[in-house]
């Protein structure tokens, strides 16, 4: 990227803002976050965070610190109102071999948002509100209200990531289709001692199932969180009948106290178009608002917010052809209209014991790889192939839009996974057999690695030392299930771009109708 490159605006700090502006950063592209409060949100809101987002902080180097903040859990519970009685927890240790997060966690949003705002290098600007914004053939104008007085703005890209009452979004004249359910949710936040004077052995994320009235159980860090459906038209109990609801739930105890609760209300509703000339995008709640049922809200924002980046980085970066960018909307859209959104609304009604409910995913594994979002395939090629749910008893073969498998392998300086090989780069996966020396192009592109997998550690007189990863027991190989000599092209964001048989030049065929550009032998 040149010296005077324009920087990239992203406006709105909330969860996806941040995680972009990390993207962003990660990949080396300029950029203003553009916050109007002045100060990160502090109300009750998301609180569990799933796998695949875990995994997207990873690669965007800030999730250790939220680990260090959140609560691990390893099972979500189901939980029979009438009876009291577990119906059938989802173990998600099933996931060992799949991911290095084999759990969600939870964490309110509150806490979240400035551990995410500490891991930039560039403070949020906050109290700048935007008043307008022009596209141009080259660059986005911005009006931004300062606390300094009017200022303009310079941008390749508009990111808008302002929320479900995005400005961004009117301004653009974009339709959102779909509904907003009568009822309402409300959340409230506890301090209650579960754990030992009324010890209830309750999962961390337990899920109240009842006909008549639910309710989601959530144990944060340093208090549980209560979620539960109001009525339509129904007014938010008071305080002390939001402690006797809590009781109705889970019994009496010797001491409750109330720390907040807010309401809100419930959507399925998607814009029409998420992009505008290739310079302003639509992500998360300003292109979908989703029923926040089984984390599914802020979660699939992430998804966005891991989509985008790389791509505008490939294109400011000249690596790419800008139709790279119309991948965005095609993958992200059907995700969110009618996967997450589908997804939670049938959670909603399996709740309530309505029809159109959630019915097992196919096994142990399946149901574990579903709730955790890790079983998102996107539509690479364009032609309607997508999936949400994982639906077969055991691991099937990878595919084109899968998100990668992420194994551990003994690569040339040591263990590495397979995501850690993408961060930066889109890899070529050769499963192959190193004893017989195949033809392993060298690594000598910032933008294409290649990577010999096999059971057979290469000798140090093959000349495959550099690029081989051994593959002990031929744990990788066999989870991924292609045929022997194949190739797995791998996106710099975890997704298998294409599965094609191994000849000479295939990956950098490949890479180039992807990108549309070939593959560039210099650093940015």
């Amino acid at each position: 990227m040149t010296a005077d490159q324009l920087p990239v605006a992203v406006v709105g700090a909330g969860p996806i803002g941040l995680t972009t502006a990390l993207g962003l950063e990660h990949y080396g592209v300029p950029y203003v976050l553009l916050e109007e409060d002045a100060v990160l949100s502090s109300d009750t809101k998301a609180g569990t965070t799933l796998s695949r987002t875990l995994e997207i902080w990873n690669r965007y180097g800030a999730v250790d610190e939220i680990l260090a903040a959140g609560l691990r859990i390893d099972e979500i519970g189901d939980i029979d109102r009438a009876t009291n009685t577990p119906r059938a927890s989802v173990r998600l240790a099933e996931l060992v071999n799949d991911t290095q997060f084999p759990f969600v966690i939870n964490l309110p949003q509150q806490k979240m948002e400035p551990i995410l705002a500490a891991a930039l290098n560039q403070p949020v600007l906050t109290r700048h509100r935007l008043q307008s914004f022009d596209v141009q053939d080259d660059r986005v104008v911005l009006q931004v209200e300062t606390p300094d007085g009017p200022l303009e703005i310079e941008a390749s890209h508009l990111l808008a990531c302002d929320g479900g009452r995005s400005k961004v979004r009117d301004a653009l004249g974009v339709t959102v289709v779909g509904e907003t359910l009568p009822e309402r949710y409300m959340l409230i936040d506890v301090v209650v001692d579960l754990d030992v004077d009324n010890a209830r052995d309750y999962p961390y994320l337990a899920y109240f199932a009842d006909r008549s009235e639910w309710m989601v159980l959530i144990r944060q860090p340093d208090n549980w969180r209560f979620l539960f459906p109001l009525g339509p038209g129904a007014e938010p109990p008071g305080d002390e009948d939001l402690l006797v609801k809590v009781k109705q739930f889970i019994g009496e105890v010797d001491r409750i106290e109330l720390l907040g609760s807010v309401v809100y209300n419930v959507h399925h509703r998607v814009a029409d178009q998420w992009s505008v000339d290739r310079k302003v995008f639509l992500m998360g709640d300003a292109a979908h608002l989703i029923t926040p049922m089984w984390a599914l809200g802020l979660n699939t924002g992430a998804l966005d917010a891991s989509n985008l980046p790389w791509r505008l980085a490939w294109v400011l970066r000249g690596w790419a052809d800008e139709t790279l960018l119309d991948g965005y909307e095609q993958e992200q859209r059907p995700v969110a209209v009618n996967g997450s959104g589908e997804m939670a609304e049938a959670a909603r009604k399996y709740m309530s014991h309505q029809r159109g409910s959630v019915t097992a995913s196919g096994s142990d594994w399946a149901t574990a790889y579903t709730r955790t979002l890790l079983s998102v395939r996107l539509d690479v090629d364009g032609e309607g192939d997508w999936s949400m749910v994982a639906t077969t008893a055991e691991p099937p073969t990878v595919r084109a839009g899968d998100r990668a498998p992420d194994l551990q392998l003994q690569g040339p300086s040591g263990r590495v996974t397979i995501h850690e090989l993408c961060r930066q780069s889109f890899v070529a996966l050769y499963f192959t057999d190193v004893r017989r020396r195949p033809d392993i192009p060298v690594n000598d592109s910032p933008a294409l690695q290649h990577y010999a997998v096999s059971r057979w550690d290469a000798p140090h007189d093959s000349g495959l030392r550099d690029r081989a990863l051994f593959d002990p027991g031929s744990v990788a190989t066999n989870r991924y299930g292609v045929p022997p000599e194949s190739v797995v092209l791998v996106r710099p964001d975890g997704h298998i771009a294409a599965v094609a048989p191994l000849r000479a030049g295939v990956a950098e065929e490949l890479y180039t109708g992807i990108t549309g550009r070939p593959v560039p032998r210099e650093a940015p």
